[in-house]
């Protein structure tokens, strides 16, 4: 320390003389010059800090519930290790070849300089008589350089290299605050923390930086078992990384004379045996002894299928508030790294999301650009357990061909460069949402037609609406017509249905419910907590159908918002941040809000239930293959896009919500009409999504069952539909709008009714409606007649019948025989007709009376009724 501030007091007199010359040799050197140059020194800053250098940011996930290293990720590959870390014979090369009398100046080596001086004068060689000291002030300065951050990328590329420019340039400003700095250094810190400091921040060639980094790289050890030769190896390459480093001939050759010069002053300073420098020059540098591996920097390298998630969170930087107090601060505290961020992927399912995607969903086919992707969310936090995609994650500039992709096809353009997809029927949910909150209920009849409808009838309070015009829209080919429940409707996804509902709504208020569950539309930022607020979701009615663009992500947290009763909690992927210094600090917050009333969101689950197959409607919905049947209850809904581009499964069990999407990234190729190994497109997303709830069934435990809505969300305000049949036109008409229903007078049907008494209803008496459903009353046209009972008590005879038949209107009579006991007292007496009675029938038909007898002749006739069978003659 004495040496130090001597140092600075002797320094002072003749800095200006020595740094001149040594700056400007072919100068002289005037007495002007020289005290211009102590004036400059003495009123340079004193002040500079080691720190804590740029390193590497660590990405962890959970897999079996430890903590698994996924990624590593920096702009400069260091990694600061203590000094017990470090081998002896690599801190005796750094002092040998770069500082021989370190431990005896004070951060400027006088004796250094004036050689230097010496040298320089003379032309000999130029020599910059740098200390250890003097190269970490530079290196530190440089690094001080790389942090700045502007207001653009330009301006701070432009403020970077005119940082660096300073802390390189051969000026005597610079070289004197560099002195002056070292001597403060030296001040500050012991030799050894100096040294330390110097070896964990000295570049090593591209984005290596320290020694223990450089030891991994070249030699794939640790810092502290480098051997003599590979640590006079890894110090060769300081003063000139680029043209020195062990990466090729030119480097083997230009490393190995540095090389051999620091084994010879390790030598000279007694730190190795003669013997050992002899042995250690000996050795040839070529692939064989220095390995030169790769860094695992960027997400392209992360481990077990997580390239995907990596890169998300990645993009997520801007948004960690623990990085720092502004969007600018956060990204440059990550830039300068030293974070280990612990996210909420897990393995072991992502493992299986990932294996189970590829499997099914080829990177590359000829047929169609093809894309698949899936996340996982749980519910009640938010959190994102799976993202998988079936392209390999490559966001190189050369890229990887068709098979990769730099497009998270699972989030918003912000975060992944997607611009999403249509989500068809899956939208369907938000309009079934607001169903019910508007006092609908399950079990209400709506028209399922498919049709042409007036846009016009479509409330929509929204900016962008009422709409004019017409809508055309079909339903699936195998889809049922005419009146059908919501409970059906949403089970098979009969588009008619879900448009009859929203023509009873209010288009804005379904947008209100989707944005409520976190969407938006994909190109903007999902989180409905933030300030950025995005595209609205378009209202258009064709929106109902699913017409809008979104992420798998964002369908997923919406779902697990409905899934977990009703609360919604924006999609996370960072649980936990560790800084630089070791300190805990919180993740992404958990940002929930109820915003779909609970039991409104259980009777929307208990309805979503059916497109899977399970719940009250059963059998085979659209999602019926997706369902794992492993005792859990699910729930959820497909959604297939106009002309079968783009198909989906949303849904889950009570703990956890899944999104998978599969279909053109671009192009219009029908899945339904393209077949991958055998399987038609169109199901691919059924053969993704039931492995991946069968294992987060299996890693969760969810609920066997889901809740039973009351009576009043079954029925909801539906009124049944009266009992008009046998009315007037006029009479039904009136008590069917007194009902709240609209009324159309359908075509004349034969009846046995009088005419222009109503004889049918659609939908039938009794079916629970909606207000203002249309219904269509069918008046008789009196062209049928019923068969009247001529059996009587037991005494008419044929004649008598016939009369009787005649009377009704049938006058095509013939008599039949019917053999019956004699005890009956009906021998020679009508005891049934063929049609029976009470049948409905035209004029024309012709009738068999069955006159009884003990026998009756073995041809001919009718079939006797209500005795013993026979046959008699036809009339």
């Amino acid at each position: 320390m004495f040496t130090a501030i001597l140092g600075t007091l002797a320094f002072s007199a003749f800095a200006g003389i020595l740094v001149t010359a040594l700056v400007t040799p072919a100068v002289a050197v005037a007495s002007v010059t020289a005290q211009s140059g102590i004036g400059i020194f003495n009123n340079l800053p004193t002040y500079i800090e080691i720190g804590t250098q740029a390193a590497q940011n660590k990405i962890y996930a959970k897999s079996k519930g430890k903590e698994v290293q996924i990624a590593t990720i920096f702009n400069e590959n260091r990694q600061e290790v203590t000094w017990d870390n470090v081998s002896q014979y690599a801190k005796d090369a750094a002092v040998d070849g770069e500082d021989r009398r370190f431990y005896s100046h004070g951060g400027v080596d006088p004796t250094g300089v004036l050689r230097a001086v010496i040298s320089n004068a003379s032309g000999a060689s130029t020599q910059g008589a740098s200390t250890i000291a003097q190269q970490l002030v530079k290196n530190i300065l440089i690094q001080n350089a790389l942090q700045i951050q502007k207001s653009t990328p330009a301006a701070t590329a432009a403020a970077q290299k005119a940082a660096i420019a300073a802390a390189e340039a051969t000026t005597l400003d610079r070289k004197l605050k560099e002195m002056k700095l070292a001597i403060s250094l030296e001040k500050k810190y012991t030799k050894n923390q100096v040294l330390l400091a110097y070896l964990n921040i000295a570049p090593f060639n591209g984005t290596t930086y320290g020694i223990e980094s450089a030891a991994e790289r070249y030699y794939g050890i640790h810092a502290k078992d480098l051997n003599i030769v590979q640590s006079a190896t890894i110090m060769a390459i300081v003063q000139e990384p680029n043209t020195r480093a062990p990466i090729n001939a030119a480097g083997y050759a230009q490393n190995t004379a540095r090389r051999n010069h620091i084994l010879q002053a390790m030598e000279v300073a007694g730190d190795i045996t003669k013997a050992q420098s002899t042995a250690a020059q000996a050795v040839v540098e070529s692939p064989k002894t220095v390995k030169n591996i790769t860094p695992n920097n960027g997400c392209i390298a992360a481990i077990d299928n997580s390239n995907w998630f990596c890169d998300y969170v990645t993009k997520l930087v801007p948004q960690l508030t623990s990085l720092g107090a502004t969007q600018s601060q956060r990204t440059q505290n990550w830039a300068r790294g030293g974070y280990d961020i612990y996210t909420t992927l897990n393995l072991d399912l992502q493992g299986v999301a990932q294996k189970t995607g590829s499997k099914y969903v080829p990177a590359h086919t000829p047929q169609l650009d093809l894309g698949g992707a899936s996340t996982s969310v749980e519910m009640g936090t938010g959190r994102i357990i799976t993202m998988a995609e079936n392209k390999t994650f490559n966001n190189t500039a050369q890229g990887g061909g068709n098979t990769s992709s730099a497009v998270n096809f699972n989030t918003n353009y912000a975060y992944g460069g997607s611009g999403g997809f249509q989500g068809g029927s899956t939208y369907k949910a938000f309009t079934l949402i607001d169903w019910l909150e508007n006092g609908h209920g399950l079990n209400e009849y709506v028209n399922g037609d498919a049709r042409t409808v007036d846009q016009s009838t479509f409330a929509d309070t929204c900016p962008d609406g009422p709409f004019a015009g017409t809508y055309k829209f079909q339903n699936d080919a195998t889809q049922q017509t005419g009146p059908v429940s919501v409970m059906t409707a949403t089970a098979a996804s009969i588009n008619g249905g879900f448009i009859s509902m929203a023509q009873q709504l209010n288009l804005c208020d379904i947008r209100n419910v989707a944005e409520s569950l976190g969407v938006r539309t994909a190109n903007t930022y999902t989180n409905p907590f933030d300030g950025v607020v995005g595209d609205d979701p378009e209202t258009n009615p064709s929106s109902v159908l699913g017409t809008n663009l979104v992420s798998p992500l964002t369908m997923a947290a919406a779902y697990a918002g409905i899934g977990n009763h009703g609360t919604y909690c924006a999609p996370i992927a960072v649980d936990s941040i560790t800084s630089p210094t070791g300190e805990k600090l919180p993740g992404q917050p958990q940002q929930c809000a109820q915003v779909v009333p609970t039991d409104i969101a259980e009777a929307a689950i208990y309805a979503l239930q059916g497109p899977l197959g399970g719940g009250p409607a059963g059998g085979a919905g659209t999602g019926y293959a997706s369902n794992p049947r492993d005792g859990t209850a699910v729930f959820g809904k497909t959604g297939t896009t106009n002309n079968s581009l783009q198909s989906w499964v949303v849904g889950g069990n009570s703990k956890v919500a899944t999104a998978v999407w599969v279909g053109n990234i671009q192009g219009s190729v029908p899945l339904r009409a393209t077949y991958i190994s055998g399987m038609q497109a169109a199901v691919l997303r059924h053969a993704v999504f039931k492995p991946i709830e069968q294992a987060i069934d299996s890693d969760y435990h969810p609920a066997a069952t889901f809740p039973v809505p009351n009576s009043s969300l079954l029925n909801g305000s539906g009124t049944k539909v009266p009992n008009v049949i046998g009315q007037s036109t006029s009479a039904a008409t009136s008590l069917l709008e007194a009902s709240g229903f609209t009324v159309q007078v359908g075509s004349a049907v034969a009846s046995a009714l009088p005419t222009g008494q109503i004889t049918k209803v659609s939908p039938g008496v009794g079916s629970l409606l909606s207000a203002g459903y249309q219904i269509t009353i069918y008046p008789s046209n009196g062209a049928l007649m019923t068969v009247p009972n001529v059996v009587g008590n037991g005494s008419n005879n044929y004649a008598a019948a016939q009369a009787i038949l005649n009377k009704a209107g049938f006058n095509t009579v013939s008599q039949g025989c019917a053999v019956v006991d004699p005890a009956s007292n009906t021998v020679g007496f009508a005891v049934s007709t063929s049609p029976p009675a009470g049948t409905v029938s035209k004029s024309s038909t012709p009738i068999v009376v069955n006159i009884g007898a003990l026998t009756c002749p073995s041809t001919g006739g009718g079939k006797g009724g209500g005795g013993n069978s026979g046959t008699g003659n036809g009339g």
